[in-house]
């Protein structure tokens, strides 16, 4: 049986439910919202450090550490430009990430071009003046090809007169001095000449972003690696004119197309080699990530390697007006032994200007802070629905134990 002195205890359901909303609200006053605030809290970079330890390269091997923050200022802009100056060095000694895990900075030679070396399934066409016997034995209809001498698997030839002839690695010169000094024995004055009739023995092979990817003869006529390119037909719009891979002999070297086109940095076309492969990356390694209080948040592919500060939050649709802290804009760099972070007080104006000039690297990461007001409006709403629903079971009554709460 319930004591029906029960019912007459005084009522103090919404002073209660009233106490603990302002209780949730004074404790998340008390932690400065540290520890329920929803999202990323970049404000933990505010004291010139990263809030996290990063991997750091130190001699031989990667430690964690905590990285100084650079404020952007036209000292650091001028620092970069000077850094940024074309290097005619030879080849790229950049190891190319991600891409080319195996890549090597070894700078490999440029050699000089040298002479065709015939090889293997090669076609030779072997001319003895005045003596059309030994030169179209077939007839004179047939093509060079068909007419041709095929050198065979062993690198032999056969010859009239001369018999089986070893001529693998050696140039149609050598091959010349060689059939005339045999030939001198039964022919007087003998006069001869031993042209390449078609070129099937070596080859490149390229492959990747480029429109007819495939194998290249390798000819009498030096290749480099623009010239393999445009025999591939080209590069595709996908492609990254930076970033062609060359492998030769288990080492991959960067070659940097565009620095050649730009900068004028012939060097970086290369000679190529019999078996050498190219491989033409495409351009989704040279993206760049806009995140945080931007309208528009999400990853951007540079250009040809080029964009700006500006020019990223721009196609991010700039900077959010009513969630934004423009004070606070971070670029985060990582792809180096050390990674770099990087502050731009975008609080006034004119500071874009120093933004245009703050030139970006692919994987760059971009975070724009939240403003306070916008923090703390985050907190106060994920406590109004735990406030209101203690409030509504405040002011519920049970039938069943006679109307209390």
């Amino acid at each position: 049986m319930i004591d029906q002195r029960d019912s007459k205890l005084p009522t103090v359901r919404a002073p209660r439910a009233h106490g603990l909303l302002l209780a949730l609200i004074a404790a998340s006053l008390a932690s400065a919202c540290a520890s329920i605030v929803p999202g990323d809290m970049a404000y933990s970079l505010r004291d010139n450090k990263s809030a996290v330890k990063l991997p750091v390269k130190q001699g031989e091997e990667s430690v964690p550490d905590n990285i100084a923050i650079k404020p952007i200022t036209a000292e650091l802009i001028i620092e970069q430009m000077k850094a940024a100056a074309p290097q005619k060095a030879g080849l790229s000694d950049e190891a190319v990430a991600k891409a080319g895990a195996g890549a090597k900075k070894v700078n490999p030679a440029l050699p000089t071009p040298l002479d065709y070396k015939v090889g293997p399934g090669d076609i030779l066409t072997i001319i003895v003046w005045d003596h059309p016997e030994l030169t179209t034995p077939a007839g004179q209809y047939r093509s060079a090809d068909q007419a041709g001498t095929v050198v065979a698997e062993d690198g032999t030839i056969f010859y009239p007169y001369v018999g089986t002839l070893n001529v693998n690695g050696k140039t149609t010169r050598q091959i010349r001095d060689l059939l005339s000094q045999r030939l001198s024995k039964f022919i007087e004055k003998v006069q001869l000449d031993v042209r390449m009739a078609a070129f099937r023995s070596k080859r490149v092979y390229v492959v990747g972003e480029v429109l007819k990817p495939g194998q290249q003869d390798v000819t009498d006529i030096p290749m480099t690696v623009l010239e393999a390119v445009n025999r591939a037909g080209g590069f595709s719009p996908e492609a990254d004119h930076s970033r062609v891979l060359l492998t030769r002999k288990g080492t991959t070297y960067r070659v940097d197309i565009q620095a050649m086109y730009e900068e004028g940095a012939t060097e970086q076309n290369a000679l190529l080699e019999p078996g050498d492969i190219l491989n033409v990356q495409d351009r989704a390694f040279n993206k760049i990530f806009v995140l945080g209080e931007v309208t528009k948040p999400g990853s951007l592919i540079m250009t040809k390697k080029r964009s700006t500060l500006a020019e990223a939050l721009a196609d991010s649709g700039y900077i959010s007006q009513e969630k934004s802290n423009p004070k606070w804009i971070y670029v985060m760099r990582g792809e180096s032994d050390t990674p770099e972070l990087f502050h731009l007080d975008g609080s006034s104006p004119d500071a874009m200007l120093l933004a245009d000039r703050f030139a970006l690297k692919p994987r760059d990461i971009v975070y724009v802070d939240a403003a306070d007001v916008v923090r703390w409006n985050r907190v106060v709403s994920n406590i109004l629905p735990t406030a209101q629903t203690l409030y509504q079971l405040g002011n519920t009554r049970y039938p069943l134990f006679g109307g209390r709460n």
